[in-house]
């Protein structure tokens, strides 16, 4: 039956019954009305709104869960479906939500998957042309300067040094960016080396200081899930310099019967009100391609928690992990 009969049909059926009760039953209206009969009148009529208010939220209650739902759905942190109820077009309505939140899921996958994919690319594009051209062009430019140096009267060598120095710097921070694009420990030494080089960089290169606890006895892992685990650690790290005025920050890896969790937590001013920006909202796509999820809150006695955590279906070698033919690479 369709909405609009049932609707119909239940105030018909509450009208019935009060035009019903006052042809057959004993109440008679006087003229002018008494205290009593309008009393008896108010009555009927308050439950008859009683009623018909009762009916209508019953018919349509299933209405109301879908409409949180609609309001509450974020595709970058999915949660169950509404579930299915109620009768006729409602429940039909209810199937179509849900139909249409696989297809958009689905699609977001696909298409997150393609960016992030030609991200890599792109990242690995440009951090290879800075070590191959750039880098190559200041490595010739600072044993330029070392010949010119040798030769240069005293006055002039000092400055000459100056401008070596000044050259060297320069190459060291395009070889540290490029790092930064293309991890190549990771490919190379794996999953542990990798952060551990992260988080020696860190310290480096900022005050923070930065405690480090890794399993070792990981299992072996795609190399989707390294990277997205790598990244997701990254992009952690550089939030804390960028906005946390923090003085320590841990990085922890564990593995355990349910899965991997990679924890991110400093002691700064914490994450408050503010809302999510584009390097959470990264995170948690690179964490959806794996069928991980990402939380980011306030951590216990202050400061920010970035937990990922894969579960254990995920991290064998060899799962195919991405939506469709895209791979993250």
């Amino acid at each position: 039956m369709s909405l609009f009969w049932r609707i119909f049909l239940l105030n018909a059926a509450v009208l019935f019954a009060a035009t019903a009760l006052l042809l057959l039953g004993p109440v008679t209206v006087s003229t002018p009305v008494l205290l009593t009969e309008a009393m008896i009148m108010a009555a009927g009529l308050v439950a008859m709104l009683i009623a018909n208010a009762a009916l209508l939220r019953i018919g349509l209650g299933p209405l109301q869960r879908l409409t949180r739902a609609m309001t509450t759905t974020d595709l970058l942190r999915p949660g169950p479906r509404p579930a299915v109820s109620g009768h006729g077009e409602i429940a039909e309505l209810i199937r179509t939500f849900n139909t249409m939140l696989d297809r958009l899921e689905a699609e977001r996958a696909a298409s997150s998957a393609l960016a992030l994919s030609a991200q890599e690319a792109e990242r690995r594009r440009i951090a290879q042309e800075l070590h191959d051209e750039i880098g190559q062009t200041l490595t010739a430019v600072l044993l330029e300067l070392r010949r010119v140096a040798d030769r240069a009267p005293e006055p002039l060598r000092d400055d000459l040094l100056q401008v070596q120095e000044t050259t060297r710097d320069s190459l060291d921070e395009i070889r540290r960016i490029a790092r930064r694009l293309r991890p190549g420990v990771l490919e190379e030494l794996g999953l542990i080396s990798a952060l551990k080089a992260l988080a020696n960089e860190t310290t480096t290169h900022t005050e923070l200081a930065v405690r480090r606890s890794f399993d070792s006895d990981l299992p072996e892992l795609d190399q989707e899930v390294e990277l997205v685990l790598y990244r997701v650690a990254q992009e952690g790290l550089t939030n804390i310099i960028r906005h946390a005025r923090a003085r320590q920050v841990g990085v922890a890896l564990h593995h355990g019967a349910l899965g991997l969790e990679l924890l991110v937590r400093d002691d700064g001013r914490g994450i408050g009100t503010a809302p999510e920006g584009a390097g959470i909202r990264g995170m948690r796509e690179r964490a959806l391609l794996i069928g991980a999820e990402v939380s980011v809150g306030d951590a216990p006695g202050g400061g920010t928690e970035v937990r990922l955590h894969v579960p254990a279906a995920h991290i064998g070698p060899g799962t195919h992990l991405t939506n469709g033919s895209h791979t993250l690479s």
